[in-house]
């Protein structure tokens, strides 16, 4: 199966970090698995991913986000197993799969987290490369090392070994079910500030090792910001890149992120999808020993959703999904916002300063969509110049009040709330 087969249209699912950070555990994944199945499923979500520091037996018992060279639970050959203290059905070597049965089981798909790299632990003890007479210190670059986080070392591509490292992570993955990887510390210009996108041949070796699994899976990359100058590269390995840094519940982020959606929008392609990140709603914030409800207002809220919508980034709900309030479940269930990712195209910003950004893109059934933004902290008319797009007046629904309203002129001017949004379809 081609790479991009895996994710036709933007993966839409739940990832733990938000919410729990490094403290993730079965019953956090199970019980939000519950839930999706029986709350979202029918609306296009379906992937609940386990976040980073899976493997770890104390990751979340301190205050620190993470442990400098904690001890990670591996097998024989230096593969990170879950810890079996936080993931109880594991034991015995079972791995995640029990997990990813009880998920498939609900109508589901199952996604980890995993690191660039091999484990340091691994490196140190030497421990044998399965299927080779390598071991795990001769692929290893001690030189390339993550900066915020102390467990792997890069592989070295041009060592004998290293792609039967990856081969031998991916071929685990796949006889536990994995549906989804995300790996970190790979995409973002900051691995090396003097060398952008030096993990290129690991990205390659992780695309081949998922091509050679024998089970199609969505790959994913972390953190952002991607490096547009390399988007041929990303589109052609990976399914998924983060345009941008870890992404939060502050005003400032996201109104940053429309210019980061600008600087990607011509490149979203089917299996190939600039990621905006997480969504910072609902409960989040438990992980860091400081839960709490998400500081974007509702109107912020509606913000976000529009624009990851429009520009059709992978929707991923950070926040704990049991505590979700009617208004939260309400985000996540509007079919009718929901249907951009899977049958709009050729989204395009029309306009953006400090104070306003339009957007628009087309559905298959030749309705237009029309995103308009007030970044202004206060409301103000927002209007859009529609002359350029071929628009014919008519009636058009505003998506989010499930209203109709009449665009009388190509030209349109609406009273939107501070940091807030509106969403038109107009049909033909």
């Amino acid at each position: 199966m081609h790479k991009n087969q895996s994710a036709l249209t933007p993966p839409m699912g739940w990832n733990s970090w938000d919410c729990y950070a490094a403290s993730v555990n079965e019953e956090h994944l199970l019980g939000n698995a519950e839930y999706m199945a029986k709350h979202l499923k029918a609306f296009g979500w379906e992937y609940i991913v386990c976040d980073i520091q899976w493997s770890e037996p104390n990751a979340g018992s301190t205050s620190r986000e993470y442990i400098p060279f904690a001890p990670l639970t591996l097998d024989e050959y230096g593969r990170q197993l879950p810890a079996p203290n936080r993931f109880p059905s594991a034991r015995d070597s079972k791995g995640f799969k029990p997990i990813a049965d009880k998920v498939h089981a609900l109508g589901l798909k199952f996604g980890i987290h995993i690191m660039r790299g091999i484990p340091r632990q691994a490196v140190h003890a030497r421990l044998p490369i399965l299927g080779t007479t390598t071991t795990a210190d001769q692929i290893a670059d001690p030189a390339s090392i993550c900066r915020w986080n102390s467990d792997m070392y890069g592989v070295n591509p041009q060592q004998p070994g290293a792609q039967a490292y990856y081969d031998s992570i991916f071929s685990l993955y796949a006889s536990w079910g994995v549906d989804y990887v995300k790996v970190d510390d790979i995409c973002n210009t900051n691995i090396y500030p003097h060398a952008p996108y030096s993990a290129e041949k690991e990205i390659q070796m992780i695309a081949k090792a998922i091509e050679s699994c024998g089970r199609p899976m969505v790959l994913s990359l972390s953190p952002g910001p991607a490096v547009i100058e390399k988007a041929w590269h990303l589109a052609k390995h990976a399914n998924l890149w983060r345009i941008t840094d870890d992404f939060w519940d502050r005003w400032e982020l996201l109104a940053n992120m429309f210019e980061r959606c600008e600087l990607w929008q011509r490149h979203v392609a089917a299996g190939c999808w600039p990621d905006c990140d997480m969504l910072p709603l609902g409960h989040i914030g438990m992980g860091f020993h400081r839960g709490r409800l998400t500081n974007f207002t509702q109107d912020e809220q509606l913000t976000m959703m529009t624009l990851w919508c429009i520009f059709r980034s992978p929707l991923m709900m950070g926040g704990e999904m049991r505590d979700n309030d009617d208004w939260t479940l309400s985000l996540l269930t509007n079919r009718a916002v929901l249907r951009l990712l899977g049958h709009s195209h050729s989204a395009q910003q029309l306009e953006r300063d400090a104070e306003h950004a339009v957007w628009m893109s087309l559905d298959e059934d030749g309705s237009t969509y029309f995103a308009l933004f007030n970044l202004a902290s206060q409301t103000r008319e927002v209007t859009a110049d529609l002359t350029t797009c071929g628009f014919t007046p008519g009636r058009a629904r505003e998506l989010w009040k499930d209203v109709e309203v009449t665009l009388a002129s190509d030209h349109i001017s609406m009273a939107i709330p501070a940091h807030g949004a509106m969403l038109l379809r107009a049909s033909r």
